[in-house]
């Protein structure tokens, strides 16, 4: 049975969060253990430069993500991780995409006028490109399916196109991928509007966080006075409300939802209870990071491992891509 290929990817700029391991993580993980699949697990470090970093913490940053890949559960034997600019090959295939999609396609992205918004004086031609490095970084696996959050549909549709045109003008045989939601695909932010981004400051709980901290977070989560004729569907409390779903079950969230249209909701103990039970999810992947962290060499084996594997597969989609494009 040939297997299919998934790919997801973290972009290098700090520590994974909750809305990375529910929104990916978690869903690829359950994928790393069927043998109807081949799992690939990537840090984008070249997608991190696409806006303002520091290069003297990039390596950093990458070495956190494997770290929490690993921790989280990344199995070596079942999956493969590695640093996206240590493929070249999704460069080069990312050069040969560019001539298939027109500048006013990108330009027209929600996610791109969203980043240049942010970044005014940062808005590079890197950051109008990383659509189709993204498809690059997808199709050199000729990737089928892929985790992806509801945000980065458009960049999806992008690489869906991407394939379509290849195919029909060079004879190519790229998939048109879809998404594949997990239980998670969409966590919202602390600070109540949005999800959980690491470029918004207090809306999000790294997998790191210990239980004072997480505490100390939803203190923040804006509220009401715990009582109403509806209950919420958007702001602090509705976001509240769907993490107590994704931790303590559907029921519970009831339970509350129940209080909040009767006698009211204390949002105290509601924050307690959730952050402890997010904690005790998180407990034994701290526990395998802090081992892990002891063991640098095994993680920079991990890393080139998966390089090699993952090269090798990229070159022979790439020289394919060549030979229909007539330059080999």
């Amino acid at each position: 049975m040939e297997k299919k290929r998934v790919l997801s990817g973290i972009r290098a700029t700090g520590r994974l969060h909750l809305g990375n391991y529910l929104g990916m993580v978690k869903g690829m993980l359950e994928l790393q253990d069927n043998p109807g699949y081949e799992v690939f697990f990537m840090v984008a470090d070249l997608h991190a430069m696409t806006t303002p970093y520091d290069p003297k913490t990039l390596q950093k940053n990458i070495y956190e993500v494997v770290l929490d890949y690993l921790a989280a559960g990344l199995d070596p034997e079942n999956a493969s991780v590695f640093v996206q600019s240590h493929i070249p090959e999704h460069i080069e295939l990312a050069y040969l995409f560019s001539t298939v999609v027109s500048v006013a396609r990108l330009s027209h992205l929600p996610t791109y006028k969203e980043k240049v918004r942010q970044y005014p004086e940062n808005v590079t031609m890197a950051l109008l490109y990383y659509p189709v490095l993204m498809a690059a970084d997808i199709l050199a696996y000729k990737t089928e399916e892929l985790p992806v959050g509801d945000d980065q549909l458009p960049h999806l549709e992008i690489t869906r196109e991407i394939a379509r045109k290849m195919n029909e003008k060079y004879s190519c045989n790229f998939p048109e991928p879809q998404q594949l939601k997990t239980e998670g695909h969409y966590i919202p932010s602390l600070t109540g509007e949005g999800k959980m981004s690491k470029s918004v400051e207090g809306s999000y709980i790294n997998l790191t966080d210990e239980l004072g901290v997480i505490k100390e977070k939803f203190a923040r989560v804006p509220t009401d006075v715990g009582r109403g004729k509806s209950v919420p569907q958007e702001g602090g409390v509705a976001a509240l409300l769907s993490l107590v779903e994704l931790f303590q079950g559907e029921d519970k969230r009831k339970e509350y939802e129940t209080e909040y249209l009767s006698e009211g909701v204390q949002y105290k103990s509601l924050k307690e209870e959730l952050a402890q039970a997010i904690f005790e999810e998180l407990k034994p992947i701290q526990a395998r990071r802090k081992e892990l962290d002891q063991k640098p060499k095994y993680v920079d084996r991990v890393i080139g491992g998966g390089a090699e594997k993952a090269r090798k597969i990229a070159r022979e989609t790439l020289d394919e891509t060549k030979r229909k494009m007539g330059l080999i």
